[in-house]
């Protein structure tokens, strides 16, 4: 049985992804043009971008956005390997206890949880750089976005770590910016490969970008990277892979999980307020981090297992 082709152009093997990313999943939708310009527009015109009412509709258009990514987990893993219910049961608890786990973190040591979030968010966002060879270029690159908020507004950066962890935790951020330039001169390169590959979308969305994640409040920057650049790559991986699920599906699934996960939050803040810093940006990071944690693992275990998976055998990693 020969692979699915929508697998083999969403995960190709690793020793051809150097080439066309944009082909491979490196989708720039007119979304994020359209974002991008509104942004650009407002601030223009001096409409004032970190007022509250502001950070919160970024941080809900991040939260909507990011969160459905990473929805469609389990019904990769159903996809790519042969489970009956026992062991379908099993890995939707263990994924769950990572998840677990992280909030566990962010209650009792919230500064390691915010240090793993930052370190897993760094190799995240390094899988969008597929023209960089090396894992620690790419995790350089994906660092680039958190470094770019970081030059661009030190202090707003660090009074939102301190309010997802603790006062130790601007010392961090201070680390941050020292590294920052090295993060942005390896994305530079990765943005010269991708432009020299033929991804001229990609490479141009990034670069704009990270300028406006130096300009714009970290939050509105960070919305625009992760729910009109990101997300959609890693969406439109899982959509070539789960091709046949229904549109009603596909849907009701990212609502319902992401819901849930929203949901799951929200209780937990109520059992344990006085544990959890009350601000919402705040609170909505640190609910990104406890699914973000699962999701790496889980999505990295996946990839390597379609890339490496052996087709001679007469067997394909789909069942």
């Amino acid at each position: 049985m020969l692979p699915d082709p929508m697998v083999a152009l969403a995960y190709p093997p690793t020793s051809t992804r150097r080439r066309a990313p944009i082909g491979r999943g490196d989708v720039v939708y007119p979304a994020y043009w359209f974002a991008a310009a509104l942004l650009i527009g407002v601030t223009l015109l001096g409409v004032p971008l970190d007022h509250p009412a502001a950070v919160g509709i970024a941080t809900i258009v991040f939260i909507g956005g990011g969160l459905p990514h990473g929805a469609y987990d389990i019904a990769l893993l159903r996809r790519s390997v042969a489970l009956d219910r026992a062991g379908l049961c099993l890995v939707v608890g263990g994924y769950a206890m990572i998840a677990m786990l992280m909030v566990f973190l962010w209650i009792s040591v919230p500064l390691a949880a915010l240090i793993l979030f930052l370190a897993a968010a760094a190799v995240h966002f390094g899988e969008d750089w597929l023209m960089l060879e090396d894992p620690l270029l790419r995790v350089a690159a994906g660092a680039a976005v958190i470094a770019a908020a970081t030059i661009g507004h030190p202090d707003e950066v660090a009074a939102l770590f301190v309010a997802m962890s603790d006062p130790r935790a601007a010392v961090l951020a201070q680390i941050i910016t020292a590294a920052a330039p090295v993060a942005l001169l390896v994305t530079a390169v990765g943005i010269a490969l991708a432009w020299r590959d033929g991804s001229l979308s990609w490479a141009t969305a990034m670069t704009l970008c990270l300028v406006l994640l130096v300009v714009l409040p970290p939050v509105m920057g960070f919305a625009l990277f992760f729910a009109f650049l990101h997300s959609p790559r890693h969406l439109t991986q899982a959509r070539a892979r789960l091709h046949d699920m229904t549109p009603a599906r596909w849907l009701g699934t990212g609502a319902l999980l992401s819901g849930l996960a929203i949901l799951g939050w929200l209780g937990l803040r109520t059992m344990a307020s006085a544990r959890i810093d009350p601000i919402m940006v705040a609170q909505a990071f640190q609910l990104l981090a406890s699914v973000a944690v699962p999701h790496l693992l889980l999505s990295r275990w996946l990839e390597r297992r379609l890339t490496t998976a052996p087709i001679s055998q007469g067997k394909t990693a789909i069942s």
